[in-house]
């Protein structure tokens, strides 16, 4: 086995060492694994309608009831597992990798182009998520692009700014003013010597971060201003169920529970990352 392979598996065995660790890692793979696996989980076609099956309870046929339109519910709830994930892995790792740039640059860069990046930043988080989903589903209509583009101005001045201050920190550390003095240049100097020192504690952040882009995701699609319809969503669901509240909670409930899941495992996971790889903050906590 490799000393990377070594390592990894010497982490993994630490993580599920925790109760929360382990309870954690079930919940992710559990929800990534409906959302691959859909189309074998679930018997029924997700958007197919059927009028005489309306509101419908949990059944074996239908484990989690029926829609307003006979659609099955336990189906439209693993495919837009599919719709949040995809928009929270790609959305997050777009942001993170944004974010590390622009950090890397503001900290490591001259004093003027390190202003110019944090009033760039404090001009973007000045706006409030909603609004800037209003202006851009204006602008380009409702679709998944728009969702993602939000998620990413949301996230990215918090990453580049963590990235700054660490950056700040380590500019002039010994390791990195002998790496200049041996005519290192600057790209390999962040590339080698400050981008593994700083990138840790922002992949922990990165995966706390998951469930809320799975939220606004969701939230977005209540507001009627991410997926169309009929493409299935948690946030749609709930729309659905919170029209529909007076005939079945069932709705609500298929929306509404996977998001609580989803929430739960990667909040888990992340606090056991922080707590295996920064064991500093456990004990502070």
């Amino acid at each position: 086995m490799s000393e990377a392979a070594s390592r990894a598996y010497g982490s993994l065995r630490r993580i599920l060492a925790e109760p929360l660790g382990m309870l954690g890692v079930v919940l992710v793979l559990l929800m990534i694994g409906g959302a691959v696996f859909a189309d074998l989980l679930a018997a029924a076609e997700p958007n197919k309608i059927s009028p005489r099956d309306r509101f419908l309870g949990p059944s074996l046929t239908h484990l989690l009831g029926t829609d307003q339109l006979g659609r099955d519910l336990f189906s439209r709830a693993l495919h837009g597992g599919r719709i949040a994930l995809s928009v929270a892995l790609i959305s997050t790792a777009a942001s993170l990798a944004i974010g590390v740039v622009l950090g890397l640059i503001a900290g490591y860069g001259p004093r003027w182009l390190d202003n110019l990046m944090i009033l760039l930043f404090d001009a973007i988080k000045s706006f409030p998520t909603v609004m800037l989903a209003l202006a851009l589903v204006t602008l380009f209509g409702p679709s998944l692009t728009a969702v993602m583009v939000v998620v990413v101005l949301v996230n990215v001045p918090g990453y580049g700014r963590i990235i700054r201050t660490q950056t700040l920190a380590l500019k002039s550390a010994q390791f990195v003013t002998a790496a200049q003095s041996m005519g290192a240049g600057t790209v390999r100097v962040l590339r080698v010597h400050i981008l593994p020192n700083v990138i840790g504690p922002l992949l922990i952040l990165a995966s706390m971060d998951i469930p809320v882009v799975v939220a606004i995701e969701a939230g977005l699609s209540f507001l009627g201003l991410g997926v169309r319809p009929p493409t299935p969503s948690w946030g749609a669901i709930l729309n659905d169920g919170f029209t529909a509240i007076r005939d079945t909670p069932w709705i609500a409930i298929a929306g509404g529970l996977p998001i609580i899941l989803i929430t739960l495992g990667f909040t888990f996971l992340g606090e056991t990352l922080r707590d295996v790889f920064d064991p500093r903050l456990k004990r502070q906590g």
